[in-house]
């Protein structure tokens, strides 16, 4: 008699991760980058990548999200092979992006923004029509872009231009930008750099309430420390290209190779 597989027989299995990246290297001419670093993120998880400046944080997002391509290395985003896929293949099965650097259009208000990010996703309209506005939003798309706007406290200044706004609300703008694309995945490059403390706290207040309403998985590259221990779970620390610690947050911030290496504290 074939047993019958029971659905209960294995109850502290594991379920696979969402994003899984293993062996990653990437070299530039004679400088190793990033030397065989593997993470991990679950589904609805906050994971931090931390390190010094020059540690290849930001070259790990970008082999990531197919900005650059990894020399080794393979990443698997639900149960997906991702290496010949660029950023627009890999945007369109869930994965979102943000920059360091904030990046808005002059002159385009706060809602046009997120009208432009909609049309990218739905494939409705071209670039150049909707940034002159040559065609009227939809119902959907209306609705669309005002719930990233409530979620996010941007309500208030959707019809002023966003090179008009400070520093945190451009960067709020930037992660509306990408919710518009419904991300399963969100990776966040530094979204504090450049902020004070209570526009830190407003970009905290709004990554909680995105994970909190929507289950979105984000994986943020993070120098204020604070946010780091507040939003994350887990962290990856990465010095000189290499993976030197993981795990639970509080354990690796306490950990004294990590503090040695990133927060200038001597072991």
């Amino acid at each position: 008699m074939t047993p019958t597989t029971d659905s209960t027989e294995h109850p502290n299995e594991q379920p696979a991760p969402l994003l899984q990246a293993s062996g990653i290297s990437k070299r530039f001419a004679g400088l190793m980058a990033l030397a065989d670093v593997s993470i991990q993120v679950g589904a609805g998880e906050t994971v931090a990548v931390i390190g010094p400046n020059g540690a290849g944080k930001s070259t790990l997002f970008n082999c990531l999200s197919g900005v650059l391509r990894a020399d080794r290395g393979t990443v698997t985003f639900d149960g997906q092979r991702l290496e010949s896929l660029g950023p627009t293949q890999r945007s369109r099965l869930g994965i979102a992006r943000t920059f360091q650097r904030i990046e808005l259009f002059g002159g385009m208000t706060v809602r046009d923004h997120l009208m432009v990010a909609e049309r990218s996703r739905s494939g409705r309209g071209g670039l150049w029509s909707d940034l002159f506005r040559s065609s009227k939003p939809t119902e959907e798309e209306y609705d669309r872009c005002q719930a990233v706007l409530d979620l996010l406290g941007l309500d208030d200044v959707e019809d002023r231009s966003a090179d008009s706004l400070s520093l945190g609300k451009g960067r709020l703008v930037e992660l509306g930008r990408a919710l518009m694309c419904e991300p399963r995945l969100l990776f966040l490059d530094e979204p504090s750099s450049g902020l004070d403390r209570n526009e830190t706290e407003e970009m905290s207040l709004a990554l909680e309430t995105v994970q909190r309403e929507h289950g979105t998985a984000v994986v943020l590259i993070e120098h204020d420390v604070p946010m780091v221990q507040r939003l994350a779970t887990r962290i990856y620390v990465l010095d000189y290209g290499s993976l030197i610690a993981s795990g639970n947050t509080m354990d690796v911030l306490e950990d004294e190779v990590v503090r040695a290496a990133y927060l200038g504290v001597a072991t």
